[in-house]
């Protein structure tokens, strides 16, 4: 093994080092209290800034650090737009749902999202449904996450797939599995912090490397110039546009990874900091990277067909652009989104099966669970969920953008209308939520299974556009829910 491998691998072993140190001290500090609420929502007491960081942190995936910019290398400004989508999508999470979320949560002591849909809508039929989709599509997610952070490591390092994959393995179960959700809101400050520094030292390097913008813009401009344009050349599309604003964005705020963030914060005043915080950072994070793929032409001359596909055109500029003793903390950053991505995601998924499911289910039996019982399953489930997604990252897929794009789609279509009826529409009813949830998942993943596209349009607008229709179409079918469920969410003024 080289000098250069080593200088490369040290400082990713420092950081995950202390990924796990601080789940470790986070399982040593908790609170007394619910174990429930402390494992899976932190206890309701995050603060401005560590709120702002884990929301960021669950838009930041690696497919943002790596596809994203991957796709600025061949279209141009125009995917920046993505970035300026998520900073709207951001803004509304916290301000729009966060503050009904967290409100009603604490009414009825809901710790995930689960709870507050069986609250609403009064059925564990949807409830279970709702658990279901969380895992299924998490688990895509979460490979998707594997294989992207174990591929730039591979690329980076020299070192094999198989060694990135079972390092991030791992560290991201371990310490997930230790400390819970508030080790996650940690981790996931540690890590956005990583991403901004690693985002400002590849770029100055890729302008070093290629001469200054200047020098790179004119590259462009003689070599592509559809790339200055903005549909350049009808890669971009408008109807992409119009897609990327509802995947990326507006539908992004009933993620269920994104809701129970809302769940988690201390107070109000955390909240409006969180909104101001997260909204900057995640317009920096996302515009710096995309426009780094695109000063990219400066240090890579070829089409990302040689590099190995769009996911390969970042850890390929890292590679030409930084001397050997920078490489270490130059990946840093997008392995930190995976990272960050994985550990929310798992958690939340952890939380459908523990709280949504079985605890619910011994509940309504009767039986009692001890909180040790309780404390050791929801570790060994988080365990096992992570590794059951290191298994299907082993055959690693391609164009992990795309994936993970299809799992966001997928949790959309499920979720859009059923949180944003059941938060605001006192008609909405279980049956409407049910036909909404059922069909139009079924509808969208058909859609993508058969590549269908209406107009052109990616398959997002077919699930979601077909579970509103079947929402309403249930809700006018259904019965009202009784009163007393109307007015708990729905109080009379006066």
């Amino acid at each position: 093994m080289g000098e250069g491998r080593l200088s490369a691998l040290a400082p990713l072993l420092l950081f995950m080092a202390l990924m796990v140190a601080i789940g470790l001290f986070v399982r040593r500090r908790a609170a007394h209290g619910s174990f429930v609420a402390q494992y899976f929502i932190g206890g309701r007491d995050l603060g401005g800034f560590v709120l702002a960081m884990t929301t960021v942190a669950t838009y930041s995936s690696v497919s943002s650090f790596v596809g994203g910019p991957g796709m600025a290398f061949s279209v141009g400004f125009g995917w920046v737009y993505m970035a300026v989508v998520q900073v709207t999508a951001i803004f509304l999470v916290l301000g729009v749902f966060g503050k009904r979320v967290a409100l009603l949560a604490r009414r009825f002591d809901a710790v995930t999202v689960v709870d507050l849909i069986r609250a609403r809508y009064g059925s564990d039929t949807l409830a279970a449904l709702s658990a279901f989709v969380i895992v299924l599509f998490f688990c895509g997610t979460m490979a998707a996450q594997f294989v992207g952070g174990a591929n730039l490591f591979a690329t980076v390092t020299g070192y094999s797939y198989g060694t990135g994959l079972v390092l991030f393995g791992l560290v991201v179960v371990l310490y997930t599995a230790i400390g819970g959700f508030r080790a996650v809101a940690f981790t996931d400050t540690c890590c956005a912090l990583v991403m901004m520094a690693g985002i400002v030292l590849l770029l100055s390097y890729v302008l070093h490397a290629g001469g200054g913008f200047s020098a790179i813009l004119a590259h462009i401009r003689a070599a592509h110039p559809a790339m200055l344009t903005p549909l350049a050349d009808g890669n971009m599309p408008v109807g992409l546009y119009f897609t990327q604003w509802l995947l990326v964005g507006i539908c992004t705020v009933a993620l269920p990874q994104s809701v129970v963030r809302g769940i988690s914060y201390k107070d109000t005043h955390s909240l409006h900091r969180a909104m101001l915080i997260g909204t900057f950072v995640i317009g920096f994070m996302n515009i710096g990277v995309n426009f780094t793929g695109i000063l990219a032409h400066g240090v890579l001359t070829g089409t990302p067909a040689d590099y190995g596909g769009v996911d390969f055109v970042i850890p390929q500029a890292i590679v030409h652009a930084l001397p050997p003793a920078l490489v270490g903390f130059a990946i840093v950053g997008p392995l930190a989104a995976s990272i960050s991505t994985i550990s929310g995601l798992l958690i939340v998924a952890a939380s459908a099966l523990v709280k949504d499911v079985f605890l619910h289910h011994a509940k309504k039996s009767g039986r009692e669970v001890k909180p040790r019982t309780l404390r050791r399953l929801s570790t060994l489930v988080t365990a096992g969920l992570g590794t059951l997604v290191f298994l299907i990252a082993l055959t690693p897929p391609s164009l992990i953008w795309l994936i993970n794009m299809f799992a966001f789609g997928g949790l959309e279509t499920a979720f859009f209308w059923v949180l944003l009826f059941g938060l605001y529409w006192r008609r909405a009813n279980r049956l409407g939520a049910l036909f909404s949830m059922a069909g139009g998942t079924a509808v969208y993943c058909a859609a993508q299974y058969f590549g269908l596209k209406v107009a052109g349009l990616h398959p997002i607008v077919t699930g979601i556009t077909a579970s509103l229709f079947l929402f309403l179409l249930g809700t006018f079918l259904g019965k009202q829910e009784g009163e007393q469920n109307r007015f708990l969410f729905f109080p009379k003024k006066g």
